[in-house]
């Protein structure tokens, strides 16, 4: 079933949520229970940066969304594929591979998850693929890959109505998706009903009226409607929507001014979409740096300051976005661990990032 209305489910939800402090696993994956910070390009990119996965894991292990962009190398050699870790769509094959450089990584994780067997706090981690090439070889190569690792994946069963939003199988790991080309062919249509979807994508981003200059593009994503934004609701194989900034300040954040209240209603309006509709969201990037710090990050999504960026940060947490995206994880990991306030500025117990678990990285 689509959500074209307000979910009452996801409403009573959250207010069971800052009621009691203590959501189960299916509760905490429900729209607007969680917050997660998203490791921005979490990987190593020409060599460098390649300390980023042990930063975003230092912050902290659970409640994590670390993004690994990934594109299909064939070796000339060989011509043998592999998935690599690039945020470059022509890979030149001395990049990591997704399997080396992300799943051997956290198995210390996801095994002492595995041993303790607290259902209630998983998934621990969110591993968000954001396909750089989009070959069936590579596609295939990624089912494969989840395959040999599903048993630490949260899951959902595959049903013949599209419509019908499955629940979870939690498992450690929770896998995302975006809208790629042919990407539901594989990772849903082949998929037989009744068996496991391993990842989850989004819903179709939308297509805005024709613009001719990027001024009027800019100003066309940050007044369209928020049902206009998501116009579609949640079904068995899409999950989420993912945003850049821009529909929320004018331009982005090389052009953004003060955090006003009408932007933090703009903000909300959208959010609240996105759970009415049964969908978590996204929001791109939210730096703040000077050139000094800059650690590779890509400079259209540099809000200039600290202060600047830490109050979009908090604006994101206190509205229920649950993936906020950064380049900067010790700042963002300093704000989620504030805990959300609700609109009146009132503190709600035991969401976003409240609790730590003690699942030691190496």
């Amino acid at each position: 079933m689509r959500f074209r209305t307000p979910s009452l489910l996801t409403a009573l939800v959250a207010v069971l949520l800052s009621l009691t402090g203590s959501p189960s696993a299916a509760d905490r994956l429900q729209p607007g229970a969680s917050v997660w910070l998203h490791a921005h390009n979490c990987y190593p990119e020409k060599g460098q940066w390649g300390d980023r996965i042990q930063r975003a894991l230092a912050v902290r292990t659970s409640e994590i969304a670390i993004e690994q962009d990934v594109a299909w190398f064939v070796d000339p050699s060989t011509g043998r594929g592999r998935i690599v870790v690039s945020h470059d769509a022509k890979p030149d094959g001395t990049e990591p591979t997704l399997e080396a450089y992300f799943f051997d990584r956290v198995r210390p994780i996801v095994e002492a998850a595995l041993r303790d067997n607290r259902k209630d706090t998983w998934p621990v981690m969110v591993l968000h693929l954001d396909f750089k090439t989009n070959e069936p070889a590579h596609h295939q190569a990624v089912w494969d890959l989840l395959g040999k690792y599903e048993s630490w994946l949260t899951t959902a069963e595959r049903v013949a109505d599209e419509e019908r939003v499955t629940p979870f199988t939690v498992g450690p790991i929770l896998v995302l998706t975006e809208a790629g080309p042919n990407q539901a062919d594989t990772f849903y249509t082949r998929v037989p009903v009744g068996g496991k979807l391993r990842l989850f994508g989004t819903v179709p981003p939308v297509t805005l009226p024709a613009a001719a200059t990027a001024e009027e593009r800019a100003a066309a994503a940050a007044s369209a409607r928020p049902d206009v934004l998501i116009p579609t609701g949640a079904t068995n194989y899409r999950r989420w929507t993912n945003f850049a900034w821009a529909v929320v300040e004018l331009g982005g954040q090389n052009k953004a001014g003060a955090w006003t209240s009408d932007d933090d209603r703009r903000l909300r309006a959208i959010v609240t979409r996105a759970h009415e509709m049964g969908l978590w969201v996204r929001f791109y990037t939210l730096n703040g740096h000077s050139a000094a710090e800059n650690k590779g990050w890509t400079a259209s999504y540099n809000f200039g300051s600290t202060a600047a960026v830490r109050e979009r940060m908090a604006a994101a947490r206190d509205a229920g976005v649950e993936f906020i995206a950064s380049d900067q994880y010790e700042e963002l990991g300093a704000v989620l661990s504030q805990g959300r306030r609700s609109a009146r500025g009132l503190q709600i117990p035991g969401d976003g990032l409240a609790e730590f678990h003690a699942y030691e990285f190496k």
